[in-house]
């Protein structure tokens, strides 16, 4: 029997769920694929976040700051974005949110603490996720 899902990562199927409804009238109900998300990584979890928050009427997108690698040149262009700059931007019931994914052992770096302290001086929320749950806890209680 498989284990049941936490409150927190159901609320955000069922919310899936219902946008695929929306989407798709006319496909009958054992048609429509059923949304399943994995958080035990790093990007499962960072779009977990990011679904929830659009799927909840706010705004999120993943910012990648690694750069690009440009074949025909042979070399990698650095990325225009701070460094530090949390992994999610979002705007949830009118506040900003940065939210930092980290799993495991992953720890901030001192840029990542400069750019958290910054956020939060000019008013803005910032949050480190290290679970699905945590995250959901933290985002039902700021608004």
């Amino acid at each position: 029997m498989p284990k049941p899902k936490p409150e927190s990562l159901q609320k955000l199927i069922d919310l899936a769920n219902t946008q695929k409804r929306i989407q798709y009238p006319n496909v009958p109900d054992y048609a429509l694929p059923k949304q399943s998300y994995s958080t035990t990584d790093a990007n499962g979890l960072t779009k977990a976040i990011v679904d929830f928050i659009d799927l909840s009427g706010g705004w999120a997108t993943r910012i990648s700051t690694e750069g690009r690698y440009i074949e025909a040149l042979g070399h990698r262009i650095p990325s225009s974005v701070k460094k530090g700059t949390a992994d999610i931007h979002a705007c949830y019931k009118g506040l900003h949110l940065s939210i930092e994914v980290k799993i495991g052992k992953d720890r901030q770096s001192d840029q990542q603490k400069d750019v958290q302290n910054s956020i939060q001086k000019a008013g803005g929320h910032y949050f480190i996720a290290r679970n699905f749950d945590d995250f959901y806890h933290w985002i039902t209680t700021i608004s």
